[in-house]
């Protein structure tokens, strides 16, 4: 028997996420993405599946990247309109019971004491089954939203995530020493004062009193997740995540990949099982290989290379516009792109090139498995052993992909031991890890945890 995997519904509050146009398909119901039935529909059938999560992504601005203008973006409703992913969880909360519900926030949209308070309270409300997608970043109109001039340069923008990430720390975990609220009814208490504290942080960006204005949640620290892939957001991920996104285009590229954040982890005092690697896939399932061909070449006609392509130059910062697609990117002249083509031809046997358009997909997250229920359950286990913790699933058909999955493929992974039969007690935390819902304490979120236990008591300051 295998080891189960963590399989999360990853998708957003959009008309088109992913694999753009398939919008427009008859079975997809992503046009009705600001209806909360199409949501509270599906976190219901994947509770019924016991997936893990919901994972949701976000922005917070896009710039005119394809072909210099925004056209693509509004037109392919390619994650326009956008909707808030944190006010969606919360009402999710509501009518489900052990789902985890995974929101993205960025350091730059709110302040950190403010998003602690928030997040807190879906803690409490949720039973602590919230995550945290920390993101930084990276669009000069998501800067321009929020006063500045433009987004600061990339290992900046970490930069201000560590302290950012010690503000909330603080916040989360030391400003409130464990059986500070007491509730006593009889001498009139309902917080001991000598137990919760100020938290004082001064440092280049932030200047935070404290306290904290929430109790302790079930988690404290919400269950955190990071998707940098550069060296400083492999660096950032490897000190802070949890659970850490990865989308490598094959199994070869995720081997080395994970290999080498764990080694950085390691030596920053965590442990080789103290990060969860959650692969980015897609699945269109068939009875026999030949149904699930001509399904995935069904959805292949909806999909607008257009879309991909504005995805990968705003992502990237590379405008794909003028570029022959099934031209190699060894010709293309396009330095940012030669590392994830290299990936690409890592997975390949024939020697070829890999070509703009692949990358394209691949920088889409457009890494599909096309199968049986067996044959998935078999490529799943190649990802396992490559070091993969769990999925991310990206939806080509909304709801139909993680239909499919659910009815036909996690039985099967299931009686391999590769998915779960039901769910673990506790917080989200508490059933991915099986050790308790607190962060463990080589984490360095930990080390804040009855850190002001000598300083004076609020009320005496």
């Amino acid at each position: 028997m295998r080891k189960r995997m963590i399989f999360n519904c990853f998708t957003m509050n959009v008309p088109s996420h992913i694999y753009h146009g398939t919008w427009r398909h008859p079975r997809s119901q992503l046009a009705k993405f600001n209806d909360f039935d199409t949501w509270a529909n599906l976190v219901r059938r994947l509770e019924e599946g016991k997936f893990d999560a919901i994972f949701f992504a976000d922005i917070l601005g896009i710039d005119p990247a394809y072909d210099g203008k925004w056209d693509a973006y509004f037109e392919q409703g390619l994650h326009m309109p956008c909707n808030d992913t944190f006010t969606l969880c919360a009402a999710l909360a509501g009518i489900t019971k052990n789902l985890g519900l995974v929101f993205t926030s960025s350091i730059l949209s709110e302040h950190p004491f403010a998003f602690a308070k928030k997040a807190s309270t879906l803690d409490h409300i949720s039973r602590g089954r919230i995550g945290w997608n920390i993101v930084t970043s990276v669009t000069d109109n998501a800067a321009r939203n929020f006063g500045h001039d433009k987004i600061v340069p990339h290992d900046q923008r970490y930069d201000w995530a560590d302290e950012y990430m010690d503000v909330v720390y603080k916040l989360f975990e030391g400003s409130w020493e464990a059986g500070a609220m007491v509730a006593d009814r009889e001498r009139g208490v309902f917080s001991e004062h000598t137990k919760v504290h100020h938290i004082n942080h001064v440092g280049e960006r932030y200047k935070v009193q404290g306290p904290h204005l929430v109790a302790p949640s079930p988690q404290r620290t919400p269950m955190l997740y990071q998707a940098g892939a550069s060296k400083r957001g492999s660096q950032f991920a490897a000190q802070h995540a949890e659970g850490t996104f990865i989308l490598y285009p094959n199994v070869n590229g995720a081997r080395i990949g994970i290999a080498g954040t764990k080694k950085v982890a390691e030596q920053v005092g965590r442990g080789p099982e103290d990060l969860k690697f959650i692969q980015g896939l897609s699945f269109v399932v068939g009875s026999t290989m030949e149904e699930a061909a001509r399904k995935a070449a069904e959805i292949d006609e909806w999909v607008l290379y257009e879309g991909l392509a504005a995805h990968v130059s705003r992502d990237m910062g590379v405008d794909l516009s003028n570029l022959d697609p099934d031209k190699p990117v060894d010709e293309s002249g396009l330095d940012g792109l030669q590392g994830y083509a290299r990936m690409i031809e890592m997975g390949k046997s024939n020697g070829e090139k890999a070509t703009v358009k692949e990358v394209a997909n691949a920088l889409s997250y457009n890494c599909r498995i096309v199968g049986t229920p067996e044959t998935i359950a078999d490529e799943l286990e190649r990802w396992q052993d490559a070091g993969v913790d769990g999925i991310n699933m990206i939806c080509q058909l909304h709801p139909e992909t993680y239909l499919d999955f659910i009815d036909h493929v996690t039985p099967v992974l299931q009686g391999r031991g590769l998915a779960q039969r039901d769910y673990d007690e506790g917080p989200l935390r508490q059933k991915l890890f099986g050790r308790g819902p607190l962060l463990p304490d080589n984490h360095p979120g930990a080390a804040y945890r009855n850190a002001f236990s000598n300083a004076a008591p609020v009320a005496a300051e």
